[in-house]
């Protein structure tokens, strides 16, 4: 890990530890906000271990925490981490041939991790920046959600402080920088938003989030017209 640390630019170095940094601080809210929100200190933290996506990590406890199903919270995990599968595709040749390398590579295959890498023109420097990257953010959010879990035991109620809006805060912040300059993505966004609203007043917990999945319905192609065809007036 160190040869490969030295491999990369004083630029990109910076960028990483500063990604890092903000990473950590994520992980310290992730960790104070699920113990303070009724779970063992340990679980926000095998979570992290185990699942390390942050977006997926904030849905599950924030689904649990409000009284939602476990079924409803993991369900809108996965559909959360699909995004993933087309990650995997671009970067598989990069992460290396061996199947164990592939298995640790796609356990730290973020989105981060991922653009880091494919940002690189050189399959070396590549594949250094992606482990590199994978490497410090897992280390980072494990650290931060451990910090946040030991810190969030002397913690009270946490919709006194607010901390029940950090939720939806956070994965709000996930999601606002692809929706930059991608209006289809952004109706999407918005549709499935009004349909969770409207039926959180009638549904558990958990199920209007799966239901705001029907704003991908946007993103569906318009059928292409056949030569010859007219267009209505």
């Amino acid at each position: 890990m160190r040869s490969m640390w030295r491999t990369l630019s004083p630029t990109l170095r910076r960028d990483v530890l500063a990604l890092a940094g903000a990473i950590t601080v994520v992980g310290v809210s992730f960790g104070a906000i699920a113990v303070a929100s009724g779970l063992s200190w340990w679980m926000p933290s095998l979570l992290s271990v185990l699942v390390f996506a942050g977006g997926a990590q904030f849905m599950v406890v924030g689904v649990v925490a409000a009284g939602g199903g476990l079924l409803a919270a993991v369900l809108g995990a996965l559909v959360l981490n699909t995004r993933h599968l087309p990650f995997g595709l671009a970067i598989g040749s990069i992460i290396g041939g061996s199947w164990p390398a592939r298995l640790l590579g796609s356990h730290l295959m973020i989105d981060e991790s991922v653009a880091f890498a494919m940002a690189q023109n050189d399959p070396r420097r590549a594949r250094a920046v992606f482990w590199v990257c994978g490497t410090v953010l897992f280390l980072s959010w494990n650290a931060g959600t451990l910090a946040g879990a030991l810190a969030g035991q002397v913690i009270g109620d946490p919709d006194v402080l607010g901390l029940d809006a950090a939720f939806p805060a956070a994965l709000l912040a996930l999601v606002l920088p692809s929706l930059r300059g991608a209006p289809r993505a952004r109706n999407a966004a918005l549709l499935g938003a009004a349909i969770a609203l409207a039926t959180t007043p009638f549904l558990p917990a958990g199920v209007p989030v799966l239901l705001a999945l029907a704003g991908l319905v946007v993103l569906i192609p318009a059928p292409a017209k056949k030569a010859g065809e007219e267009v209505p007036a």
